[in-house]
């Protein structure tokens, strides 16, 4: 996948006298998805959620997997809604969660038993002056529960439950709406958008009440004829448009994306237009609006799902503004490596990603070393080490430190060692700091070999195409034999004082 850059929206943005262009890198040159990182320096765990600008700050709200939530089991938790904070779509802070979902009725209402509980998207309410959460549930006959809270990350709180004039009747906690969107236009009226599973996935627009907390029972029935969901409902210049998942496909990793316009929206609307084929090997989440100085950027998100895996801890983001020909309709997506978006003028930033990309494959056969130097003499007392767990591994990981000769076998016996339980450990990716006490002399040359005897599962880590510097090394058969990865690099970091 090569990197492109969209120049008709960074020509547009140069010429609104914006200080820099953001940019927003998704893909590695060579097409691998990449980690985004937040402040801490764990994978960014918030899905099938939307980014949200309120007052100069970026907020992106998603469903998180780092518990271990697995659609379909029943034993699996719910794990509950997250939010980061960004000023630049780029450094991102782990706000927290939304609001406390241990409790037994969200585990209750959300865990594996159920349909679980997906898409948090909130919209700010100027006349009461609150932040306004919608989520999708299953245990209920509407199919939504709403929250509001006075600041945009929360802690929200419950309100009574919303009424919909589409599947009023139908049983509760059956298939009956799903994946939605919310939408405030210009005047401040809000507006639901969702997913009609009982007409196997038409969308369905429906204006809100002015405290944007249910229904009014105005609506528009079957925007699409069915086999859609994940409605993404935005103005631009006069005209509405929904764009949404064509065809319906959860968690699947590459699903078309498709809109449609109209000059209201409760319709009429129109037939639809493929914009791709794959969305950017993902499935469409979200179509934010962001007004940027005297630009409005149209930002889409599709989440990069992990081949549908029941839990999506690993899965990644495709984010990249839309652009619009002369008469209004949506070009198709180019799904390239790097994007270009506005920022505000307030100092250019720099990338912390570093392109590290996702693998899991550590256990009983498989280990894998990262050699590092010394740069100076005195005791390594820390190692940062960015691990996760997948497929219920039934062993420990263990992390070794060896002396070196080659860079690549350890010799002798371990100077250090530690084993990190693996019910202590993340489904997402996370950065461990762990302890140790081994003496090192400036210079030579050493050896972090990570390994496990499980027979189930694996455990991750992230890595980087590297040419320079200390190198990975893997052995395939357990013998502690490695061989060198000259082109990769660990995320991995060691501390000696």
């Amino acid at each position: 996948m090569k990197t492109t850059i969209i120049t008709t929206i960074l020509s547009a943005l140069l010429s609104t006298q914006i200080t820099f262009a953001q940019t927003i890198k998704n893909f590695s040159s060579n097409g691998k998805q990449l980690t985004r990182f937040d402040n801490l320096g764990n994978a960014i765990d918030a899905h099938d959620g939307e980014i949200a600008l309120f007052n100069g700050v970026y907020y992106l709200y998603g469903t998180s997997y780092d518990c271990g939530f697995e659609w379909g089991n029943k034993s699996a938790p719910f794990c509950g809604f997250k939010v980061y904070s960004s000023k630049d779509l780029t450094h991102w802070t782990d706000k927290g969660f939304l609001f406390n979902a241990k409790t037994p009725v969200w585990q209750t209402r959300c865990d594996g038993k159920t349909y679980g509980c997906f898409r948090p998207h909130v919209i700010y309410n100027q006349k009461t002056r609150l932040y306004v959460l919608w989520i999708n549930v299953y245990d209920n006959r509407v199919g939504y529960r709403v929250f509001t809270s006075k600041k945009p990350t929360g802690p929200f709180t419950e309100v009574k439950e919303p009424t919909l004039a589409v599947n009023s009747e139908m049983p509760v906690a059956g298939l009956n709406n799903g994946d939605h969107d919310t939408f405030v236009d210009d005047d401040g009226t809000a507006y639901l958008a969702y997913t009609d599973w009982r007409t196997k996935g038409s969308i369905v627009i429906e204006k809100l009440s002015a405290d944007y907390l249910t229904g009014t029972g105005q609506h528009v029935k079957s925007v699409t004829d069915g086999k859609t969901e994940a409605p993404a409902l935005f103005k631009r210049k006069g005209i509405y448009y929904v764009v949404y998942s064509d065809p319906n496909c959860g968690y699947c990793s590459g699903t078309g994306a498709s809109y449609r316009t109209a000059k209201s929206p409760l319709g009429p609307w129109s037939e639809g237009k493929k914009i791709s084929d794959n969305s950017c090997s993902g499935q469409p989440s979200f179509v934010s609006t962001f007004k940027l100085n005297s630009e409005t950027v149209f930002l889409f998100g599709s989440d990069l799902w992990n081949n549908a895996a029941k839990n999506e801890a690993q899965a990644n983001f495709y984010w990249a503004p839309l652009t619009f020909a002369a008469d209004g309709s949506i070009n198709p997506l180019i799904c390239g490596e790097t994007n270009v978006l506005s920022n505000y003028s307030a100092g250019k930033s720099t990338r912390v990603n570093d392109d590290f990309t996702t693998a899991c494959d550590i256990n009983k056969t498989r280990q894998w070393a990262q050699s590092f130097t010394a740069d100076r003499n005195g005791t390594l007392y820390q190692l940062d080490f960015t691990t996760f767990k997948s497929g219920y591994p039934n062993a420990d990981l263990i992390i070794e430190l060896y002396n070196t000769d080659n860079e690549s076998n350890p010799t002798g016996p371990a100077i250090a060692a530690i084993s990190l339980k693996q019910d202590t450990l993340s489904w997402a990716p996370k950065n461990y700091t762990i302890k140790f006490k081994a003496a090192v002399i400036k210079g030579n040359h050493y050896l972090a070999v990570i390994k496990s005897t499980t027979t189930t599962g694996c455990y991750g880590f992230e890595y980087k195409e590297s040419q320079a510097g200390d190198s990975a090394a893997m052995s395939n058969d357990g013998s502690g034999q490695f061989t060198q990865e000259k082109q990769k690099a660990i995320k991995l970091k060691v501390y000696i004082k």
